[in-house]
């Protein structure tokens, strides 16, 4: 019922794999909206042209990169928050903290770049025809910041009450499709590169006003504009988002700052097209991470409150979510790789240069996968040292990388840091789990799920070689659902295949 407030915590209760299953299959739900940007990027780019597209990306980045920066973590500081306080005013208290200290600041930088747009415009690299409309781009553009900053803030209010599914209207219908309906309204008017900001501006703001209605649903608003601002409180929660701040940014450097450097280091419209290539391929290659990002969200609360009772018990969860993350994840990768070709047939021809760094991101993707989410585990149980290590890692070998291949291999190069980056970043995660806390994804069950994803995709290399054109994109996908299917179901145990709950009964998994 709207307005009916759930409790704030229920950490003395045993997480089961069936709440992480129900959780993540809600959270995958919502972040569905990576497969509709992927689906909408072809029209974007043959609305407004892979050069246009890589200024937006540009900046959209630029957003990112400085929402994070400056919410100081608070989202992720709530999920560890919220969950272990004992009254709902400390509860309110906490939301409004992280509302208040994350729009304060989005929303002052705003202004003053709003005010210098020229000056910051002369930072990007453009086309000719993108480079007189910058300015303007820029000084509309950039109000996405305390809007997204918003979104992102009341999301994780709700996540962290344990509400994994709300998400799905807002990040599907109201952010991405209505993304494209207000770009192919745009376009349709006349609007030239301007258009693509203007309908990213619209549909946030439409989802922004729609979250005020979500955090009604999970808190009571008029609660929350009276909770007391405790000093107490804030130390904790502004502590918390400060301790996991480099973890985060680094995640965020490894989406969001490839194609702001690229554009950044090529001049002009190499620069811009570079990054739009880039950004191509990263979209793509990010559908997989959809599941390994779903047990993220739900393992990050849980393991907070689980940590908060019983340590114990998170190492069934932990593992249970890399054998469902490894059979899941490295087929569609695999699918995604060898019927790449057939997948950017469907842009501009220009597009076609993104197939290099698409195999390689969504091979990194795969092997990330095999680890599931170990950095979220390491997090949310009190190792605030390790996460710092890893992004410093991880972060590190990524700009040397960058640094030594952009210039000579542009997209590609930077597609080979990032991929470096976020393997060593998981790596590094999952050996200090097994060294703290003698948790290890390692076991039969996955060497099983590991054994069935590599026989598929070595069927999936042979279609790709034995056929051409529809054909072979039907051969590789037949493939990859055959080798899913059976993962799942002969790579899995019982109770992990029990706990998948009402889809195990439909694919007949048990």
């Amino acid at each position: 019922m709207p307005g009916e407030i759930p409790p704030p915590s229920r950490s003395s209760e045993a997480v089961t794999r069936g709440d992480v299953a129900r959780g993540a299959g809600l959270a995958g739900l919502a972040r569905l909206g990576a497969v509709i940007e992927a689906v909408a990027q072809p029209a974007y780019i043959w609305m407004f042209g892979v050069a246009t597209y890589g200024v937006y990306v540009v900046l959209w980045g630029a957003v990112s990169l400085a929402s994070n920066l400056l919410d100081l973590s608070v989202t992720s500081a709530l999920q560890r928050v919220v969950p272990t306080r004992g009254g709902e005013g400390e509860v309110h208290g906490a939301v409004k903290i992280a509302l208040l200290a994350a729009l304060i600041p989005t929303t002052l930088l705003a202004l003053i770049v709003c005010l210098n747009a020229s000056v910051v415009a002369g930072l990007f690299s453009a086309a000719p025809e993108d480079a007189a409309r910058l300015p303007q781009a820029v000084a509309i553009f950039v109000w996405a910041l305390p809007l997204w900053t918003f979104v992102e803030v009341a999301t994780s209010a709700a996540r962290a009450r344990r509400a994994f599914g709300p998400e799905i209207r807002l990040r599907i219908f109201w952010e991405q499709v209505a993304r494209l309906v207000f770009a192919l309204g745009f376009f349709l008017l006349g609007f030239q590169s301007i258009g693509l900001m203007l309908a990213h501006l619209c549909s946030l703001a439409l989802t922004a006003a729609l979250c005020v209605r979500l955090l009604g649903r999970y808190y009571d608003l008029t609660l929350l504009l009276r909770a007391p601002v405790s000093a107490s409180l804030a130390r904790t929660l502004l502590g918390t988002g400060l301790a996991l701040l480099p973890a985060d940014m680094a995640r965020r450097l490894l989406i969001d700052a490839p194609p702001v450097a690229l554009n950044l280091i090529l001049p002009g419209a190499q620069g811009a097209a570079s990054a739009g290539l880039f950004e191509i391929a990263r979209k793509i290659s990010t559908i997989p991470n959809i599941v390994r990002q779903a047990f993220r969200y739900v393992l990050a609360p849980l393991s907070a409150a689980q940590a908060h009772a019983d340590r114990a018990q998170i190492g069934p969860l932990y593992r249970f979510a890399c054998r469902v993350s490894a059979a899941l994840v490295i087929p569609l990768a695999g699918a995604l790789i060898f019927a790449g070709r057939d997948i950017l047939s469907v842009y501009r021809p220009e597009a076609m240069a993104a197939l290099a760094p698409l195999v390689v991101l969504a091979a990194a993707r795969a092997v990330e996968a095999v680890v599931g989410p170990a950095s979220e585990v390491v997090e949310m149980t009190g190792h605030r040292g390790l996460p710092l290590l890893n992004s410093v890692a991880g972060i590190g070998l990524g700009v040397v990388l960058a640094a030594l291949l952009v210039p000579g291999m542009g997209a590609l190069g930077m597609a080979w840091a990032v991929a470096a980056a976020m393997i060593v970043s998981a790596a590094a995660a999952t050996l200090e789990l097994g060294f703290s806390d003698r948790l290890s994804p390692f076991d039969s069950w996955l060497a099983r799920t590991l054994l069935i994803a590599a026989a598929g995709l070595a069927l999936m290399a042979a279609a790709e070689w034995a056929f051409a054109g529809p054909l072979r994109f039907i051969a590789v996908v037949l493939v990859w659902l055959a080798a899913t299917w059976l993962a799942l179901r002969f790579a899995l145990p019982r109770e992990d295949r029990a706990a998948l709950g009402g889809l195990s009964r439909r694919l007949r998994l048990i």
